[in-house]
Protein backbone atom coordinates (compact mmCIF):
# COMPACT_ATOMS: atom_id res chain seq x y z
CA UNK A 1 0.00 0.00 0.00
CA UNK A 2 0.98 3.50 -0.71
CA UNK A 3 1.59 5.28 2.18
CA UNK A 4 0.03 8.11 1.41
CA UNK A 5 -3.28 6.29 1.03
CA UNK A 6 -6.02 7.20 3.20
CA UNK A 7 -6.91 3.49 4.81
CA UNK A 8 -10.75 3.54 6.19
CA UNK A 9 -11.41 3.60 9.57
CA UNK A 10 -13.95 0.80 9.36
CA UNK A 11 -14.22 -1.62 6.51
CA UNK A 12 -17.40 -3.70 6.35
CA UNK A 13 -16.93 -7.49 3.94
CA UNK A 14 -20.51 -8.90 3.33
CA UNK A 15 -18.26 -12.81 2.14
CA UNK A 16 -20.34 -14.57 -0.39
CA UNK A 17 -19.62 -16.51 -2.88
CA UNK A 18 -17.98 -19.43 -1.19
CA UNK A 19 -20.60 -21.94 -2.35
CA UNK A 20 -20.16 -21.20 -6.02
CA UNK A 21 -16.65 -20.72 -5.71
CA UNK A 22 -16.97 -24.81 -4.77
CA UNK A 23 -19.72 -25.77 -7.20
CA UNK A 24 -17.79 -24.18 -9.70
CA UNK A 25 -14.81 -26.48 -9.32
CA UNK A 26 -17.12 -29.69 -9.04
CA UNK A 27 -16.39 -29.18 -5.23
CA UNK A 28 -19.22 -29.74 -2.55
CA UNK A 29 -20.37 -26.41 -1.43
CA UNK A 30 -18.75 -27.41 2.44
CA UNK A 31 -15.38 -27.20 0.63
CA UNK A 32 -16.06 -23.58 -0.19
CA UNK A 33 -16.66 -22.70 2.78
CA UNK A 34 -13.86 -23.89 4.63
CA UNK A 35 -11.56 -22.23 1.77
CA UNK A 36 -13.56 -19.16 2.51
CA UNK A 37 -12.39 -19.43 6.39
CA UNK A 38 -8.95 -20.47 5.62
CA UNK A 39 -9.08 -16.90 3.65
CA UNK A 40 -10.77 -14.66 6.06
CA UNK A 41 -8.07 -15.25 7.87
CA UNK A 42 -5.87 -13.96 5.52
CA UNK A 43 -7.93 -10.84 5.09
CA UNK A 44 -8.30 -9.75 8.55
CA UNK A 45 -4.65 -9.85 8.97
CA UNK A 46 -3.74 -8.11 6.13
CA UNK A 47 -6.21 -5.43 6.96
CA UNK A 48 -5.08 -4.81 10.12
CA UNK A 49 -1.30 -5.11 8.88
CA UNK A 50 -2.34 -1.58 6.65
CA UNK A 51 -3.94 0.27 9.32
CA UNK A 52 -8.01 -0.41 8.98
CA UNK A 53 -9.11 -0.35 12.79
CA UNK A 54 -12.31 -1.86 12.61
CA UNK A 55 -13.30 -5.09 10.19
CA UNK A 56 -17.35 -5.63 10.38
CA UNK A 57 -17.49 -9.82 8.26
CA UNK A 58 -20.39 -11.08 7.71
CA UNK A 59 -20.11 -14.36 7.74
CA UNK A 60 -23.88 -15.81 8.33
CA UNK A 61 -27.20 -14.20 8.20
CA UNK A 62 -30.13 -14.74 10.22
CA UNK A 63 -31.52 -15.97 6.71
CA UNK A 64 -29.03 -18.28 6.48
CA UNK A 65 -31.07 -20.94 8.42
CA UNK A 66 -33.02 -21.28 5.84
CA UNK A 67 -30.21 -23.12 3.50
CA UNK A 68 -29.83 -27.45 3.96
CA UNK A 69 -29.54 -28.84 7.67
CA UNK A 70 -26.54 -30.35 6.21
CA UNK A 71 -24.83 -27.15 5.12
CA UNK A 72 -25.71 -25.23 8.21
CA UNK A 73 -24.41 -28.00 10.67
CA UNK A 74 -21.03 -28.17 8.29
CA UNK A 75 -20.83 -24.51 8.67
CA UNK A 76 -21.54 -24.09 12.59
CA UNK A 77 -19.14 -27.09 13.12
CA UNK A 78 -17.02 -24.79 11.03
CA UNK A 79 -17.20 -22.06 13.27
CA UNK A 80 -16.65 -23.74 16.68
CA UNK A 81 -12.91 -25.18 14.88
CA UNK A 82 -12.12 -21.81 13.71
CA UNK A 83 -12.98 -20.00 17.20
CA UNK A 84 -11.46 -22.30 19.45
CA UNK A 85 -8.33 -23.81 17.47
CA UNK A 86 -7.78 -21.12 14.42
CA UNK A 87 -7.49 -17.88 15.84
CA UNK A 88 -4.15 -18.23 17.60
CA UNK A 89 -2.62 -15.21 15.19
CA UNK A 90 -5.29 -12.62 15.55
CA UNK A 91 -5.39 -13.57 19.52
CA UNK A 92 -1.30 -12.44 18.95
CA UNK A 93 -1.56 -9.80 16.91
CA UNK A 94 -3.47 -7.96 19.41
CA UNK A 95 -6.68 -7.85 17.43
CA UNK A 96 -9.91 -7.88 19.73
CA UNK A 97 -12.89 -9.91 18.56
CA UNK A 98 -16.29 -9.40 19.13
CA UNK A 99 -19.69 -10.53 17.72
CA UNK A 100 -22.75 -8.91 16.67
CA UNK A 101 -25.88 -10.94 15.89
CA UNK A 102 -28.82 -12.93 18.14
CA UNK A 103 -27.43 -15.57 20.06
CA UNK A 104 -31.16 -17.73 19.47
CA UNK A 105 -30.75 -20.48 17.40
CA UNK A 106 -26.97 -20.94 17.95
CA UNK A 107 -25.95 -24.22 19.32
CA UNK A 108 -24.04 -24.50 22.96
CA UNK A 109 -21.06 -25.35 21.21
CA UNK A 110 -20.72 -22.67 18.80
CA UNK A 111 -21.99 -19.98 22.02
CA UNK A 112 -19.32 -21.26 24.26
CA UNK A 113 -16.52 -21.25 20.74
CA UNK A 114 -17.74 -17.43 21.17
CA UNK A 115 -17.85 -16.65 24.34
CA UNK A 116 -13.96 -18.46 24.73
CA UNK A 117 -12.87 -15.72 21.83
CA UNK A 118 -14.12 -12.92 22.87
CA UNK A 119 -12.55 -13.47 26.46
CA UNK A 120 -9.49 -14.59 24.90
CA UNK A 121 -8.97 -11.22 23.21
CA UNK A 122 -10.64 -8.90 25.26
CA UNK A 123 -7.84 -7.53 26.67
CA UNK A 124 -6.78 -6.40 23.10
CA UNK A 125 -6.57 -2.92 21.39
CA UNK A 126 -4.77 -2.91 18.33
CA UNK A 127 -7.92 -2.93 16.10
CA UNK A 128 -11.39 -4.68 16.14
CA UNK A 129 -12.52 -7.78 14.25
CA UNK A 130 -16.73 -7.62 14.55
CA UNK A 131 -17.79 -11.00 13.41
CA UNK A 132 -21.55 -11.14 12.42
CA UNK A 133 -22.71 -14.20 12.95
CA UNK A 134 -26.61 -14.91 12.94
CA UNK A 135 -27.16 -11.12 12.27
CA UNK A 136 -29.56 -9.30 10.22
CA UNK A 137 -29.70 -5.70 10.04
CA UNK A 138 -33.24 -4.76 10.54
CA UNK A 139 -32.86 -7.23 13.82
CA UNK A 140 -30.23 -5.35 14.89
CA UNK A 141 -32.40 -2.05 14.48
CA UNK A 142 -35.01 -4.29 16.43
CA UNK A 143 -33.35 -5.02 18.99
CA UNK A 144 -31.76 -1.90 19.31
CA UNK A 145 -35.34 -0.29 19.54
CA UNK A 146 -36.37 -2.21 21.84
CA UNK A 147 -33.61 -1.44 24.56
CA UNK A 148 -33.93 1.85 24.27
CA UNK A 149 -37.90 1.67 25.03
CA UNK A 150 -36.63 0.01 27.74
CA UNK A 151 -34.12 2.04 28.90
CA UNK A 152 -36.68 4.95 28.63
CA UNK A 153 -39.71 2.90 30.52
CA UNK A 154 -37.43 2.05 33.37
CA UNK A 155 -36.96 6.17 33.76
CA UNK A 156 -33.29 5.83 32.70
CA UNK A 157 -33.32 7.94 29.91
CA UNK A 158 -36.04 10.76 28.28
CA UNK A 159 -37.22 11.25 24.96
CA UNK A 160 -34.95 14.00 24.26
CA UNK A 161 -31.98 11.71 25.12
CA UNK A 162 -32.43 9.71 22.28
CA UNK A 163 -30.46 11.24 19.51
CA UNK A 164 -28.09 8.86 16.83
CA UNK A 165 -25.04 8.78 19.35
CA UNK A 166 -27.76 6.62 21.54
CA UNK A 167 -29.27 4.68 19.21
CA UNK A 168 -25.40 3.92 18.20
CA UNK A 169 -24.35 3.18 21.13
CA UNK A 170 -27.09 0.51 21.76
CA UNK A 171 -26.40 -1.77 18.98
CA UNK A 172 -24.80 -5.00 19.49
CA UNK A 173 -21.84 -3.13 19.25
CA UNK A 174 -20.59 0.71 19.77
CA UNK A 175 -18.60 0.76 16.67
CA UNK A 176 -17.69 4.09 14.40
CA UNK A 177 -19.97 3.93 11.47
CA UNK A 178 -18.60 1.90 8.00
CA UNK A 179 -16.52 3.79 6.08
CA UNK A 180 -15.78 1.13 3.19
CA UNK A 181 -18.16 -1.74 2.30
CA UNK A 182 -16.58 -4.89 0.22
CA UNK A 183 -19.06 -7.29 -0.94
CA UNK A 184 -17.85 -10.28 -2.89
CA UNK A 185 -18.74 -12.18 -5.13
CA UNK A 186 -20.14 -9.16 -7.86
CA UNK A 187 -23.76 -9.53 -6.31
CA UNK A 188 -24.83 -5.84 -5.98
CA UNK A 189 -27.44 -5.47 -2.68
CA UNK A 190 -26.58 -5.23 0.81
CA UNK A 191 -28.43 -8.38 2.06
CA UNK A 192 -29.85 -6.56 5.53
CA UNK A 193 -25.74 -6.05 6.46
CA UNK A 194 -24.96 -2.93 8.74
CA UNK A 195 -28.00 -1.01 7.65
CA UNK A 196 -27.26 2.15 10.36
CA UNK A 197 -23.95 1.62 10.29
CA UNK A 198 -23.33 1.87 6.78
CA UNK A 199 -25.69 4.66 5.90
CA UNK A 200 -22.52 7.03 4.37
CA UNK A 201 -19.90 4.09 3.04
CA UNK A 202 -19.01 3.51 0.24
CA UNK A 203 -20.00 0.51 -2.13
CA UNK A 204 -17.15 -1.66 -3.81
CA UNK A 205 -18.54 -4.75 -5.52
CA UNK A 206 -15.49 -6.81 -7.07
CA UNK A 207 -16.65 -9.89 -9.36
CA UNK A 208 -14.66 -12.29 -7.25
CA UNK A 209 -15.70 -14.90 -5.06
CA UNK A 210 -14.73 -14.29 -1.72
CA UNK A 211 -11.80 -17.45 -1.64
CA UNK A 212 -10.12 -16.01 -4.25
CA UNK A 213 -10.14 -12.51 -3.07
CA UNK A 214 -5.91 -11.49 -2.39
CA UNK A 215 -4.27 -8.98 -0.68
CA UNK A 216 -3.33 -7.58 -4.30
CA UNK A 217 -7.47 -7.41 -4.66
CA UNK A 218 -7.58 -5.60 -0.89
CA UNK A 219 -5.10 -3.10 -2.35
CA UNK A 220 -7.10 -2.04 -5.92
CA UNK A 221 -10.37 -2.04 -3.50
CA UNK A 222 -7.87 0.82 -1.48
CA UNK A 223 -6.90 2.35 -4.58
CA UNK A 224 -10.30 2.58 -5.45
CA UNK A 225 -11.62 4.01 -2.22
CA UNK A 226 -8.89 7.05 -2.14
CA UNK A 227 -10.59 7.53 -5.97
CA UNK A 228 -14.14 8.28 -3.90
CA UNK A 229 -14.77 11.79 -2.91
CA UNK A 230 -16.84 11.63 0.19
CA UNK A 231 -18.84 14.30 0.61
CA UNK A 232 -21.97 13.26 3.76
CA UNK A 233 -24.61 15.23 1.73
CA UNK A 234 -22.73 17.90 0.66
CA UNK A 235 -22.00 19.22 -2.43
Amino acid sequence: MNGESIIPKHVGIIVDGNGRWATKRGLPRSMGHKAGAENLKKICLYLDEIGVKYLSVYVFSTENFKRDNKEVDFLMDLFVKMFKSEFDEIIERGIKVVFSGRRNRLRKEVLEAMDYLEEATSENHNSCLNICLNYGGQSEIVDMTKKVCQMYKDGEISLDDIDVELVSKNLYNDLPPVDFLIRTSGELRLSNFMLYQASYAELYFPDIYFPDLTEKDIDEAMEEFNRRNRRFGGN
